[in-house]
């Protein structure tokens, strides 16, 4: 069980981490180093560097001095989380971490799936928390927006209530090895229709699906998409955050990108500072 958990090893992650590491606490930084940064090639805008650096150069330097300061990583990607007690992250791989402390810096959501109808039906069919809202659709036939890891996650939640779940993939290769229990389709979605609740998912073929509800899980959970796991107040994708980069979840903090502004490095890397000292103070606090 590590002190502090942080989602994201962009910049404001691993800024989060440097800064938790040097107070003294056990950090684990989840999730793969990637995102926008990664395929950036030329960045000169960014504080001391007389030459542009690339941003791949520029996560592998901070992930190296946050390793030298005792920082631990799960290379992979985390699909969901829990709060209790404290917070339980689970990874792709089934395994979890538990952590009194989380930070979640995994960017926002660039790309949402544009398919017409998905935003008529939010709250009314629509949802993006298989474990928050699946009671709501017990023995009813679900589907399931996505084709990855964090698809597969959600799919597996629903399939302890749901009479039926399918993945629609929207005409991309799943990514994920889905079990027999779940059918997985990948034709073009249409459109989603309804009268006033949710029906179904119309074809591009012009085939249909009937379902109650459906999950978005496209690409992988951004932390927008975690933080509604556990009810963490957001504002469109932007999740809300006080100038402590506290949420109104006790022990909870965002940082970077899903927190809005202007989407910069040099902005990210200060909110996982503040986010990291703002831990790190409180976690002094309480012991």
């Amino acid at each position: 069980m590590a002190d502090v958990i942080i989602i994201g090893r962009g910049p404001a992650g691993l800024s989060a981490a440097i800064y938790t590491a040097r107070a003294g606490l056990e950090t684990l930084d989840a999730g793969p180093m990637g995102g926008a940064l990664m395929k950036t090639e030329r960045i000169e805008n960014y504080f001391g560097f007389p030459e542009p650096v690339s941003g791949k150069k520029l996560l592998e330097n901070g992930a190296a001095q946050a390793a030298r300061l005792g920082v631990k990583f799960a290379d992979e990607e985390a699909v969901g989380i829990s709060y209790g007690s404290g917070f339980s992250v689970s990874m792709a791989s089934g395994k979890t971490y538990e952590a009194p402390f989380l930070i979640l810096a995994t960017g926002t959501s660039r790309k949402a799936p544009q398919i017409v109808g998905l935003k008529e039906f939010e709250g009314r069919g629509v949802s993006y928390c298989a474990i928050c809202d699946a009671f709501f659709y017990r023995k009813k036939e679900v589907a399931v927006l996505g084709s990855g890891d964090y698809a597969l996650h959600e799919a597996q939640a629903l399939l302890q209530t749901a009479a039926k779940v399918t993945v629609l993939t929207n005409g991309e290769n799943p990514t994920a090895s889905f079990p027999p229990q779940i059918n997985v389709v990948t034709k073009k979605i249409g459109s989603l229709y309804g009268d006033g609740t949710l029906k179904g998912i119309k074809f591009q073929d012009g085939s249909e699906l009937p379902a109650a509800g459906a999950f978005v899980a496209v690409g992988v959970a951004g932390s927008t998409d975690l933080a509604r796991k556990v009810g963490v107040e957001t504002k469109g994708n932007v999740i809300v955050t006080d100038q402590n980069m506290r949420t109104n979840v006790p022990g909870l903090y965002a940082a970077g990108d899903c927190t809005g502004g202007l989407l910069q490095v040099s902005k990210a890397v200060c909110d996982g500072a503040v986010a990291g000292v703002s831990v790190s103070r409180e976690f002094h606090r309480k012991g």
